[in-house]
C-alpha cells in the first residue's frame, strides 16, 4: 500500500522559513507529478506548488518567488522550502502525487501538516 508522509511543518513567525517533506513509500514504479496543496479553515483545498518527474513547475501566485519545489525521484520524495513566510501561508498543507503501482498510475494524498505563521 502506498502512503504519502509528511514532515516539516510547525509553528513561526512572519518572515521566517519551514521546509516541508513527503515522502512515498509501497510498492511504487516512481511517482510523475508530486505537489503541495493547502487548505486554510472555510477554504478550499488550492494547489501551492507541482513539480514533474521531468523537471517542469507550477507554481500558486501568492508563493512565486517564496516557495521552491524540488524532488529526490530515487527516493520518490518532494520539499517544498518555503520562505517569507507571511500569516496568510497558515493551513495544513497537503502532499499529492502520482505515483505508479503494478495496477498502474494512481493518484495519493498525504495526512497534513500545519503550517502556523504569527505575525
Amino acid at each position: 500500500q502506498v502512503q504519502l508522509v509528511e514532515s516539516g511543518g510547525g509553528l513561526v513567525q512572519a518572515g521566517g522559513s519551514l521546509r516541508l517533506s513527503c515522502a512515498a513509500s509501497g510498492i511504487i514504479f516512481g511517482c510523475e507529478t508530486m505537489g503541495w496543496y493547502r487548505q486554510a479553515p472555510g477554504n478550499q483545498r488550492d494547489l501551492v506548488a507541482s513539480l514533474t518527474r521531468l523537471g517542469r513547475t507550477n507554481y500558486a501566485d501568492s508563493v512565486k518567488g517564496r516557495f521552491t519545489i524540488s524532488r529526490d525521484n530515487a527516493k520518490n520524495t518532494v520539499y517544498l522550502q518555503m520562505n517569507s513566510l507571511k500569516p496568510e501561508d497558515t493551513a495544513v498543507y497537503y502532499c499529492n502525487a502520482d505515483c505508479r503501482i503494478m495496477a498502474g498510475l494512481r493518484n495519493y494524498w498525504g495526512q497534513g501538516t500545519q503550517v502556523t505563521v504569527s505575525s
